[in-house]
């Protein structure tokens, strides 16, 4: 009991009040900061696949990191042995978009910014990213006008495959490739998966109708690119 004590007025004694009130304001400063990166994340979300634990998360981070590196200060045994420590965590959980990773970067890097004390920094590097990340959603930025399809044929397995679509292919799409070729219906049939680039102002409709011609009116299915919200 009187060794702790000992340590308590220890840290009593060499933490002044400067440095709590320092300590505060950077976990606040953090805390503010990545509510605004969760605000612009939550706006410019697209995927889907919402999950309120991802937008925890970064909050979360933000703040941890930013006592992290009050912690570490300019302690260099420190800073090593949490390195150390941190080494050891495994993420086992996959991103679902790359965008996210970005998120997490962006959340940690401002508290970075707020745990080393950089607060003008951490609020203008934050407000600045987020105009910029709105931005580039609102122009749609980087979108293509037409984007690739996954077509599915089923023919018979008398049938050769190698060639007897490439006219059909050619009238109708900017680009096709064949990904994969398997049996099916016990054998007594192939599947046939393209990725396929349609031509402008070719429907769905009219390549499905155009290969029914040709592989005896067996299945035919287009799957569609991952749709936005």
């Amino acid at each position: 009991m009187n060794r702790i004590f000992e340590e308590f007025q220890y840290f009593s004694d060499g933490t002044t009040s400067a440095a709590v009130l320092e300590a505060f304001a950077a976990i606040f400063l953090s805390f503010i900061l990545s509510l605004l990166i969760t605000f612009v994340y939550k706006k410019t979300f697209t995927t889907g696949r919402y999950s309120q634990s991802f937008v925890h998360t970064i909050v979360i981070m933000s703040v941890v990191v930013s006592v992290i590196m009050i912690v570490i200060g300019n302690n260099i045994a420190v800073a090593f042995g949490l390195v150390g420590a941190f080494s050891i965590i495994r993420f086992r959980s996959a991103m679902s978009d790359p965008k996210d990773i970005a998120f997490i970067f962006f959340g940690m890097a401002t508290g970075i910014a707020c745990g080393l004390g950089f607060y003008i920094l951490a609020v203008l590097f934050a407000i600045t990213l987020s105009i910029l990340i709105y931005f580039l959603f609102a122009i749609n930025y980087g979108r293509q006008e037409t984007q690739s399809k996954t077509l599915k044929v089923t023919i018979p397995e008398n049938m050769h495959y190698e060639d007897v679509f490439d006219p059909l292919f050619d009238e109708y799409l900017k680009q096709h490739r064949l990904q994969q070729v398997e049996t099916t219906n016990l054998g007594t049939m192939y599947q046939l998966t393209y990725l396929i680039l349609p031509k402008e102002g070719i429907t769905d409709k009219q390549i499905m109708d155009a290969i029914r011609e040709l592989n005896a009116n067996l299945k035919v299915s287009i799957v569609m690119p991952s749709q936005e919200f």
